[in-house]
């Protein structure tokens, strides 16, 4: 799980959000994706102190530099990208085709990682709220989820539910003092309501935090979420922020395979329900 647009400058929704993934097909997605970033760049990126993100491979400048050269050969784009990370280290500026090669293989490492995760049958879920929501000064349940965060986790357990599975909850590291105030919030929804603790039948209400440099499943979630902000629209709902077309253009296909589809259900009615959700004001009574 993590986060995108949090700081309210940039992005143009607060996401968070993040991808399901069976545990048995955990270590055959991180053996893939090692394998994909080998022949995409053509080394390990943290040997040139980088790390795979999403508002990095999803940058504007790098799509932009993939497009301004036709589509190189493998071994040719590889052999570009080495030196690009070289000069890079070294202080000196890439020359065209170098900015070209690294370009391409950013969008390929985008388009093979969304591949990696329909391929291992992946899961995505995500609530978004708008960068303009504020906390309203009377508002009382500050330790306590908010009404987006409790749509996600409940989104998360329909998933859950239909597989007869139980959960983890994997998040990036942040700020670790809203990280301490996050999974005290977390406490408080699955310990002291009942529909949480009904909820942590199947979710395990102790979050796991690890670095994202360090975690390659949370930078699979990273880009999703950057994504999500970027280049998905619910219109119908109210989310018609401007998007990015370039995003939305190379990743909205990939979104729709992987995003959750189900049924919930409430007072005895079912329903249909989906991964991605969209809360106008999450502070308003539901």
């Amino acid at each position: 799980m993590d986060e995108s647009g949090h700081d309210h400058r940039n992005m143009p929704y607060e996401v968070r959000g993040g991808i399901a993934l069976h545990a048995a097909k955990l270590w055959p997605f991180i053996q893939s994706w090692r394998r994909l970033e080998l022949d995409v760049f053509g080394a390990e990126l943290a040997q040139y102190k980088k790390e795979i993100k999403g508002c990095k491979l999803m940058d504007k400048d790098r799509l932009k530099w993939a497009r301004q050269g036709s589509l190189m050969p493998d071994e040719e784009r590889r052999r570009l990208c080495r030196v690009f990370f070289t000069k890079g280290l070294e202080g000196n500026r890439p020359c065209r085709d170098e900015f070209t090669a690294y370009g391409q293989a950013c969008r390929g490492m985008a388009e093979g990682v969304f591949d990696l995760l329909c391929n291992h049958d992946a899961r995505l879920f995500a609530s978004v709220v708008p960068r303009t929501i504020e906390r309203p000064f009377d508002f009382t349940y500050e330790n306590y989820l908010r009404k987006d965060h409790v749509f996600l986790f409940e989104r998360y357990f329909y998933f859950l539910e239909e597989k007869k599975e139980d959960g983890l909850v994997v998040m990036d590291e942040s700020d670790q003092n809203e990280d301490t105030r996050f999974v005290r919030r977390l406490h408080n929804y699955f310990q002291r309501t009942a529909t949480g603790r009904y909820r942590s039948t199947r979710i395990v209400p102790v979050p796991f935090f690890v670095a994202s440099d360090m975690a390659i499943p949370i930078q699979a979630a990273d880009l999703c979420i950057y994504c999500v902000n970027w280049g998905f629209r619910l219109p119908l709902l109210g989310m018609t922020a401007t998007e990015r077309l370039d995003v939305k253009d190379l990743t909205c296909a990939w979104i729709a395979k992987l995003q959750y589809h189900g049924e919930g259900y409430k007072d005895g009615q079912t329903f249909k329900t989906h991964g991605i959700v969209y809360v106008p004001d999450p502070y308003e009574s539901r």
